[in-house]
C-alpha cells in the first residue's frame, strides 16, 4: 500500500511540472546552434528578427522569412531555396527557455517526424 502510495505522490508531482517558457526573450537576436552531422560537430549562427532570420553555415548565408503563429511557434520559409526540398516550410517551437538559451523541437511542416536543439543566445 506504500509503495502505491508513494507512486501517486510521485506522479502527481511530476505531472504538475511545467517547463519555463519565457520565449518572447528569444523572438529576436543573434544565436548559435551546435549539432552533430555523422559524428563530426557543426555550428551555425543566425540572426533573427521579427520577420526574417539570417543564418550563416560553414561560409555560406540563407535567409528565411518568419511568420509567428504564437509567442512560442513560428514557420519558416527560405526565401531562395535550390531544391524542392527547401521549399518546405519548417515548423519550429520552443519548447523550454533558461536565462540566455532555448530548447526547441522543428520538424517539415507535414511530417511527423521532428528533432529538438538547443540554441544559445550571444
Amino acid at each position: 500500500m506504500k509503495k502505491i502510495l508513494f507512486f501517486f505522490t510521485l506522479l502527481i508531482l511530476t505531472s504538475c511540472y511545467d517547463a519555463e517558457r519565457n520565449c518572447k526573450d528569444f523572438k529576436t537576436g543573434q544565436f548559435q546552434f551546435d549539432f552533430v552531422v555523422n559524428g563530426v560537430k557543426k555550428t551555425t549562427v543566425f540572426e533573427r528578427t521579427e520577420t526574417m532570420q539570417i543564418e550563416t553555415y560553414e561560409g555560406k548565408t540563407d535567409t528565411a522569412t518568419v511568420r509567428w503563429v504564437n509567442d512560442c511557434e513560428f514557420v519558416l520559409q527560405k526565401l531562395h531555396p535550390k531544391n524542392i526540398k527547401e521549399k518546405k516550410a519548417i515548423s519550429m517551437r520552443i519548447v523550454s527557455t533558461t536565462k540566455n538559451s532555448y530548447t526547441f523541437e522543428f520538424g517539415i511542416i507535414g511530417s511527423d517526424e521532428k528533432q529538438k536543439g538547443i540554441a544559445v543566445k550571444l
